[in-house]
């Protein structure tokens, strides 16, 4: 998942990208609102962690600007303001969690995960496709109950198209969500197509990958 993070405290703010980043998320800081809405616009982020005290305006206004043009994305709220009017503020303005400072880390750790599941519509640990099962927060894949040494980022794109089973996912697609900042990444190289080739290599160790589709000069699709 790519996570962006507005939040104006400098430790608070590394804090969170140190352990998301351990945890495999693709994070990026955003100190204000300004900088905040223009990542939103140049970049496909699927969670926001925002804070309402910014120094250039209030982050219901970056909530309400969002939601506007980005229906998707989840936005996670994080304050220091706990009042029961500011809470109810925030989800009525489409807020899909809101945690009040301090809180632990392995907390909002949870709640992230709670909504990746119900964005792609899962309810445990592990995902199943065709003989493989992942287990998502713990980075590893069997088949038949036998582990397969995968690589992390090869880990990486194999669960983002499980994640987005039947869909087409394009080369700019992935290298946006595994390596971040597709402006900092050259998208047309092949560096891709060498992690998908070792995978598919590794698991057509184990099965038949039929359903592991190429789909010619545009990405690639995991069919169920």
């Amino acid at each position: 998942m790519n996570i962006l993070i507005v939040e104006d405290n400098p430790e608070l703010a590394i804090e969170l990208k140190d352990y998301l980043s351990f945890s495999g998320y693709v994070c990026r800081i955003s100190k204000n609102c300004e900088t905040a809405l223009d990542e939103i616009c140049s970049n496909d982020y699927d969670i926001m962690l925002l804070d309402l005290g910014l120094p250039d305006g209030s982050g219901f206004e970056v909530l309400k600007s969002v939601r506007k043009t980005q229906s998707k994305i989840a936005v996670v709220i994080i304050t220091a303001r706990g009042e029961l009017e500011d809470r109810i503020n925030g989800l009525q303005l489409g807020a899909d969690d809101y945690l009040t400072k301090p809180f632990a880390l392995t907390e909002l750790g949870a709640r992230l995960f709670a909504i990746i599941r119900r964005i792609h519509g899962f309810t445990a640990n592990n995902l199943d496709i065709h003989g493989f099962s992942l287990q998502l927060q713990d980075y590893k894949l069997h088949y038949g109950g036998i582990p397969i040494k995968l690589t992390k980022k090869e880990y990486d794109i194999f669960q983002y198209l499980v994640l987005n089973k039947n869909r087409v996912i394009t080369r700019l697609q992935l290298t946006e969500h595994i390596w971040g900042d597709i402006l900092e990444v050259n998208s047309d190289s092949n560096f891709i197509d060498v992690h998908v080739r070792n995978l598919r290599k590794k698991l057509d160790k184990h099965a038949v990958i039929e359903w592991f589709e190429t789909v010619r000069s545009v990405g690639y699709r995991i069919n169920d």
